[in-house]
């Protein structure tokens, strides 16, 4: 009989680590196909919360924010994107035309967007609309801070582009994604990706899909203890 278990994720739509997270999650899950299945749900944790409206190049970025040398920060993209390839999720540039910058964007409209997709039409839509967001943040390099890009993506991923706009203007959403980030906190999580087991199995960071398939049989088999 096939266990079905929650997992709720932390994460930031900048975050590259959350999305090689998830690739490695989905790997594991697919290789327990029958064994156990997950209903994921997204919460939300800002990595620049003060980031301005204009966004910030990343290579500044991270020289700025880690003191990191631009050798160094070159490194690291590189490392990160070698990381992201292997979890089949590669970053590299698919829009039109010359790749425009590398840019970080204040992500709290599409924490929003996101809460109110999964409230309005379940987590596997939040997962879809989490998916695309990805995607225009680290292959497309679309400007994910602006609301009509946001109001585009809800759109492509079959949301109502309406429903999207006034769920971005209701203060009663941007109070619930402040309170699932002060939740973050309380559960003693302060980076991310942080996924949380059948709300009580913390696993933090990105792991290779072998810990996750470990870590899901062994919360299985607790239940019987």
């Amino acid at each position: 009989m096939t266990q079905h278990v929650t997992i709720d994720i932390w994460s930031d739509v900048m975050c590259p680590w959350c999305v090689i997270g998830y690739k490695h999650l989905e790997t594991a899950l697919a290789s327990l196909e029958g064994e156990i299945d997950a209903e994921i749900r997204w919460l939300p944790f800002e990595l620049n919360p003060d980031m301005p409206p204009e966004g910030e190049e990343s290579r500044a970025h991270i020289a700025r924010k880690y003191g990191r040398t631009p050798e160094q920060a070159e490194a690291g993209r590189t490392m990160m994107a070698e990381r992201a390839a292997a979890a089949g999720f590669p970053f590299d540039y698919i829009g039109e035309g010359d790749p425009p910058p590398s840019m970080l964007w204040n992500t709290f409209d599409a924490h929003k967007l996101l809460l109110w997709a999964r409230e309005t039409a379940g987590a596997q839509a939040q997962t879809r609309l989490k998916l695309a967001l990805f995607a225009a943040h680290f292959q497309q390099r679309r400007k994910v801070g602006e609301r009509d890009v946001l109001l585009d993506i809800a759109g492509e991923v079959g949301l109502d582009r309406e429903d999207a706009r006034a769920a971005l203007d209701d203060p009663g959403i941007a109070d619930a994604v402040r309170a699932e980030e002060r939740m973050a906190w309380d559960n003693n999580v302060s980076g991310v990706p942080a996924m949380v087991i059948d709300r009580k199995f913390i696993v933090p960071g990105a792991q290779e899909p072998e810990t996750y398939v470990n870590v899901l049989r062994k919360v299985v088999a607790k239940r019987g203890g």
